[in-house]
């Protein structure tokens, strides 16, 4: 990391130190910020020209996973926004854009015109207190009474505002039965009074990279656009051959990811203590022929459950690059963060090639829908035309 000494004016400073309070950073992160962003706004006004497939915009955008598997399929990212700062300069290293902040705090009006909203929203819990009064009342609820207070909500104030083609959301398998079911029911419930046609499907990413990975995937389709007969199916192309553990692994590896004596021992005895007692937790050898567990944010704390067996030493952990690579992210993909954000950036990252199957089936499915519609706009327009020469 480079530094550079910067003098500014009494003013500037006071207003930097202001905002460094208001947003509780440094003054330095507060300064990197607003250079990050003015050279994200300069890069946009140069590439404004239109380009790409289609649009899309990229929400929780952590580490931009998504953003590679719809760019792979021709899409134009025009937006982005990412709240936490390390992922931040992740993204902007590999991607010359500074994601926006806080989501909750961006007016649905101010995000560009898109075809495609794509989201890995995070899951919480809805109040489903107010609701209840509401339907006890003899009142309707919509999305805004369900939502409200949640980031899922962002995602319906959006789609309702800008009114994409079509939307892509990503979440973990537990969804479906977080908070006994109620939540992944008002998800949907949500995305349907938006007027979408709504498909979903858990897949496991293990069919495209060595690691067992469960996510549920959520597509839907402008009904007010293209109409209640909308089909879609989840048909994706693996590769075709097997991803394995050993083929994402370096070659050299520091010793510096070999577990201490005292982490390894502490390991087998908690492994055995569940063990005796019936229960499954413990630390994971990854089968160098197979695939491995699912990578996980924490794994940071002791790589537990991903552990590559050594020759006459103990097990060491993943590198951050393998660790990318188990998610299917390219090697030219810049890592500038510490061990430490690295793993939790990955562990909550997505599988890029599974989404990027998803996508091109996405793709394929609105560019479909979309001769119809172009076809009668041809038609009104041709009428018009000849309405104004007679």
């Amino acid at each position: 990391m480079k530094q550079v000494h910067l003098r500014v004016d009494d003013e500037l400073y006071d207003e930097l130190n202001i905002y460094a309070e208001l947003t509780q950073q440094t003054m330095q992160d507060c300064v990197r910020e607003a250079v990050a962003y003015y050279i994200t706004s300069v890069r946009k006004k140069q590439c404004e020209a239109p380009g790409g497939r289609f649009t899309f915009i990229d929400l929780f955008a952590g580490i931009g996973g998504m953003r590679i598997a719809f760019e792979r399929n021709g899409g134009r990212c025009v937006y982005s926004s990412e709240w936490n700062k390390y992922c931040q300069q992740t993204y902007f290293v590999n991607f010359g854009e500074q994601p926006k902040g806080d989501i909750t705090q961006v007016s649905a009006e101010d995000v560009p015109d898109h075809d495609v909203l794509v989201a890995g929203f995070p899951c919480q819990p809805f109040s489903i207190a107010g609701v209840s009064k509401k339907n006890s009342l003899g009142r309707a609820t919509g999305f805004e009474d369900k939502t409200q207070g949640t980031l899922f909500f962002d995602v319906c104030r959006i789609l309702k505002q800008k009114r994409p083609k079509a939307f892509l959301l990503e979440n973990v398998k537990n969804l479906c039965s977080h908070d006994k079911g109620r939540t992944f029911q008002v998800i949907l419930e949500s995305l349907e009074e938006l007027n979408y046609k709504v498909f979903y499907s858990v897949l496991d990413g293990q069919h495209f990279v060595p690691q067992h990975r469960e996510r549920i995937i959520i597509v839907g389709f402008d009904i007010e656009r293209y109409g209640e007969d909308i089909e879609f199916e989840f048909h994706l192309t693996p590769k075709t051959t097997k991803p394995l553990m050993r083929d994402i692994l370096e070659k050299k590896v520091n010793e510096k990811y070999t577990l201490s004596d005292k982490l390894w021992a502490y390991l087998q005895n908690y492994a055995a203590k569940h063990k005796a007692a019936g229960n499954g937790f413990g630390f994971g050898i990854a089968p160098l022929d197979g695939v491995s567990r699912t990578l996980s944010a924490r794994y940071y704390k002791d790589g537990s459950e991903i552990l590559i067996e050594q020759n006459g030493k103990n097990p060491r952990r993943l590198t951050p690059r393998e660790c990318a690579r188990l998610q299917g992210f390219p090697d030219h993909f810049k890592i500038p963060v510490s061990d430490t954000q690295a793993y939790k950036q990955f562990g909550n990252s997505i599988v890029v090639p599974l989404i990027e199957n998803v996508a091109g089936l996405l793709v394929q499915k609105v560019e479909e829908l979309d001769i119809p519609v172009r076809q009668e706009q041809d038609a009104l327009d041709e009428e018009e035309r000849q309405r104004m020469v007679v």
